[in-house]
């Protein structure tokens, strides 16, 4: 199992190892803390972008409630990831609540997207090795960035676009498993007009708040026509 789940994560792997090192050696270079905090960082907070906004907080001098508040509104489309994998999720037991904790975009992604079998506590397992997988993948990054941060000089500029080339995979994987385009084209329309109407500081909450409605509306209108069909057909 281990094997099999190894290469579902293999995508992540490539993507969390320079993304967490980005943020070691932003951590170490602009925090005047112990490198060990950057990886126990991923262990304990596990939330990539937000941990990278959280060290540009603090090394701006914002208190522990504004870095709360910034990173609270930033990871706020994962309470959406989650409300779609109750179902997925129930049942697990105790590892339930580490699903639930370790539930990034990435992991969503995989989560939704991989074949299924019948055998549901089987595949919480694999949902829960995919999980553990892809942080240990974040926290060896954070590690190593870090450690080489504190040690070593060296130019990190544009190492940060790893996350950027992640979501593109992911997303492309998405549109292979889904077979639907409208959501990417979706997304894409609803960062345009944030970017366009929104200030800067409120742009992602914004987008993710006009995808939404657009998608649920979307939703309903499917099945709308959907119970439509199945009433003329009955």
């Amino acid at each position: 199992m281990n094997h099999s789940v190894f290469r579902l994560t293999l995508p992540i792997l490539f993507g969390y190892l320079p993304l967490g090192m980005a943020f070691g050696v932003l951590f170490a270079t602009q925090l005047d803390y112990a490198w060990w905090i950057a990886p126990l960082m991923g262990i304990l907070i596990f939330a990539g972008a937000g941990q990278i906004l959280a060290v540009s907080l603090l090394a701006a001098g914002a208190g522990l409630v504004e870095v709360f508040v910034a990173m609270f509104v930033l990871n706020a489309r994962h309470l959406f990831y989650g409300l779609s994998l109750l179902g997925q999720f129930r049942g697990a037991g105790w590892r339930k609540l580490y699903l639930i904790f370790g539930l990034t975009d990435e992991t969503y992604s995989l989560l939704t997207s991989r074949p299924r079998g019948p055998d549901r506590a089987y595949e919480q397992t694999v949902d829960f090795r995919i999980t553990a997988f892809n942080q240990s993948y974040w926290v060896i990054g954070c590690t190593l960035g870090a450690v080489l941060a504190d040690n070593v000089v060296f130019d990190s500029t544009g190492i940060e676009f790893a996350l950027v080339a992640l979501f593109i995979v992911l997303t492309l994987e998405q549109f292979k498993a889904l077979g639907d385009s409208f959501p990417i084209w979706t997304g894409a329309a609803a960062a345009g007009t944030a970017m366009v109407v929104i200030p800067p500081a409120h742009q992602l909450i914004g987008a993710i708040g006009i995808v939404t409605m657009v998608l649920l509306l979307h939703y309903r209108r499917s099945e709308a026509r959907r119970k439509d069909g199945e009433v003329s057909h009955g």
